[in-house]
């Protein structure tokens, strides 16, 4: 059985537990700037605190890896997963999107046909702005909904999916992180991005 190629841009709580969760039925690779944290992962070690996750890491039989190399960590690619950070300024009361924005840009150049999931938090309307820039639609956003610490359990056990695209591969990428949870009937929810990116904010702010 073939398997896929997603690649995972950051090994945080989000990067790391969606990792490890697609990594039960995929091939997986984690790319992150940080050699530790590479390190860690060629080793079978979590880049962050979680019971859950040090337990899959140990006990199943994952396929995953980790690299500093672009070129390698998206060729062949069929999904790229963003999960890089996005952190809020109060004084200007914006989101800081220049490592989203700066990951897109290299993926595209060196894998176009895979589609770009964006995992991070950003603001109503940058996926449209992103895929006006760059001149393409395969950019879509999925929100997450973790707790940190619980991150691998809620991705198993997720009050809901919401993938902000109704493309092919979209649907794809719903059915990916369905077969690899634990809990059934999720409810799956497609919608445009800019939708996905309001109930993200909404969600938070609740």
């Amino acid at each position: 059985m073939i398997k896929t190629k997603i690649t995972v841009v950051g090994s945080g709580y989000v990067g790391m537990s969606l990792a490890v969760l697609l990594a039960q039925h995929n091939d997986v690779v984690i790319l992150d700037v940080d050699p530790v944290r590479v390190n860690k992962v060629n080793n079978k070690k979590s880049t962050i605190s979680d019971t859950e996750i040090e337990s899959f890491l140990s006990e199943k039989s994952l396929s995953l890896t980790a690299t500093l190399e672009s070129k390698a960590a998206y060729k062949d690619s069929s999904f790229i997963v963003i999960a890089t950070s996005t952190n809020y300024d109060p004084d200007t009361k914006n989101f800081d999107t220049n490592s989203v924005d700066t990951v897109i840009e290299e993926a595209i150049k060196l894998n176009p046909s895979a589609l770009i999931v964006i995992k991070s938090t950003i603001p109503v309307g940058h996926t449209k702005l992103l895929q006006e820039r760059f001149k393409t639609n395969r950019i879509i956003f999925s929100p997450e909904f973790l707790r940190e610490g619980q991150a691998l359990k809620d991705n198993l056990y997720p009050s809901r999916i919401i993938v902000g695209s109704h493309c092919k591969a979209g649907k794809e990428f719903g059915d990916l992180l369905k077969q690899s949870a634990e809990k059934t009937d999720i409810e799956t929810l497609f919608m445009q991005s800019s939708e996905a990116e309001a109930v993200k904010l909404f969600s938070n702010s609740y």
